[in-house]
């Protein structure tokens, strides 16, 4: 919802908004672009606008402020819907050449790289990414003079009562990319099979002369590309590739870890190729891009040393990954993740994978499940189970308060990384711990 309310205010479409009281990490932008967020739901917001934009969250159509539109007879989209509007154009009397990012894991930061990408080499795209900040572009949306019109594609529903369409449906791109498939909503999805046949609904989508890019390491990206009859590229580590990260990066110096964010940046490269660019071009973009708001995040060091970082995983294999580049990153340091479950169908779903999510550290502290509100509490999912099954390294905390309370009480010095992980509110409590100034 926030790049979409920065892309209309940058077009000169006059923005407000509403939300819960709540802090979240996309408030800083809005304040930044000028946007006025007024606290709670009324049907007194609902003003002479032309349209109204809604989320699947907070009620989705059965929110007070969209059945006040209604009557009104105004135009109400949900915000999936909007993403797929704004990258056509027409709202803004032009036409774009779209660019999806989708995928289980991934699509934040390869969508970043790619507007970065772009934006280095004077493109100046349009872009809407699911974040609250990407160091290199200055924003999670921007409404751009060039011709690209780079996106994030929810996998997730349009609205949950009404509108189940899958969020990146609604996109129409030119180029797409699917970073990987896994099942990570089984709110949404009834099977790993069919989460891969909703990717493949999406991938048919695309024009004739458009181009499908994925990773073809990926076990259900090879089961859609039996299926899929377009265009398409593959990258990937594996020589079966068409375009392989040992070969196409050997000589960029990232300025992010991880093999994950090697993919990442491989996809990026490729988007870059389909869209015009040298390859010197290319390079000298993903240089640029210095990560995302919550994406391996460096936070700061404590007083008494340890150094802070936050991450947005919440699916196993990304924790799996995300906790694997950090021990590489750091081969000799102890490693404490303060990892916050979301959701619990996601929870309860997944719970033997995540209890093999935490091997490369050495102590993970488990807190109370974040529930969403899409969902309702399901009390026969229970973190101590997770914590005895992953066994001594585990410890449950269930409050985010007396986490802070245990890390400040334990002087942690600087052998240690800790790292606030989870799609929750976990990392607010960095703001409460003893970080130097």
């Amino acid at each position: 919802m926030t790049p979409l309310a920065i892309i209309a205010k940058e077009a000169a479409i006059k923005v407000s908004g509403s939300d819960i009281a709540d802090e979240f990490i996309t408030d800083a932008p809005l304040k930044k672009a000028g946007i006025l967020s007024l606290i709670g739901f009324s049907k007194v917001h609902v003003g002479d606008v032309d349209l109204v934009i809604a989320t699947g969250a907070h009620g989705g159509f059965n929110n007070i402020e969209v059945l006040e539109a209604k009557k009104k007879n105004i135009k109400i989209m949900t915000q999936g819907e909007a993403v797929g509007v704004f990258m056509e154009g027409s709202i803004f009397e032009r036409k774009f050449t779209g660019i999806s990012v989708t995928g289980t894991h991934g699509k934040t930061t390869t969508t970043a790289m790619i507007a970065t990408m772009l934006k280095a080499n004077g493109k100046d795209p349009s872009f809407l990414i699911g974040t609250g900040n990407a160091v290199s572009l200055g924003a999670p949306g921007h409404y751009g003079k060039g011709d690209f019109f780079v996106a994030e594609a929810d996998e997730y529903m349009t609205e949950s009562s009404f509108d189940k369409t899958i969020k990146h449906m609604w996109q129409h791109p030119k180029i797409a990319v699917i970073t990987n498939i896994e099942f990570d909503h089984p709110d949404a999805y009834k099977s790993l099979d069919e989460t891969r046949e909703r990717f493949l609904e999406f991938a048919n989508q695309l024009p004739k002369d458009g181009v499908l890019i994925t990773c073809g390491d990926d076990p259900q990206v090879k089961k859609l590309l039996l299926e899929y009859k377009g265009r398409r590229i593959t990258y990937g580590f594996s020589r079966e590739n068409d375009y392989v990260a040992d070969n196409v990066l050997q000589d960029v110096k990232l300025g992010v870890f991880g093999e994950h964010n090697r993919l990442n940046a491989l996809a990026a490269f490729v988007v870059g190729l389909e869209a015009g660019l040298s390859k010197e071009q290319i390079k000298k973009g993903l240089i640029v891009f210095k990560g995302s708001k919550r994406r391996s995040e460096f936070v700061g060091q404590l007083e008494s040393g340890a150094l802070v970082y936050d991450d947005y995983a919440h699916h196993p294999t990304e924790i799996k990954r995300t906790l694997k580049a950090f021990r590489e990153k750091f081969p000799k340091a102890k490693i404490i993740c303060i990892f916050q479950p979301h959701t619990y169908s996601r929870t309860k779903s997944l719970f033997e994978q995540f209890s093999n999510s935490f091997e490369d550290i050495n102590v993970v502290i488990l807190t109370n499940i974040y529930s969403s509100l899409r969902e309702k509490p399901d009390p026969t999912v229970s973190m101590e189970k997770l914590a005895e099954k992953i066994g001594p390294k585990a410890l449950f905390i269930p409050k985010l308060s007396d986490v802070v309370k245990y890390i400040n009480e334990q002087n942690f010095g600087k052998d240690i990384v800790l790292i606030t992980m989870g799609a929750g509110d976990v990392y607010k409590i960095n703001e409460k711990l003893k970080v130097k100034s």
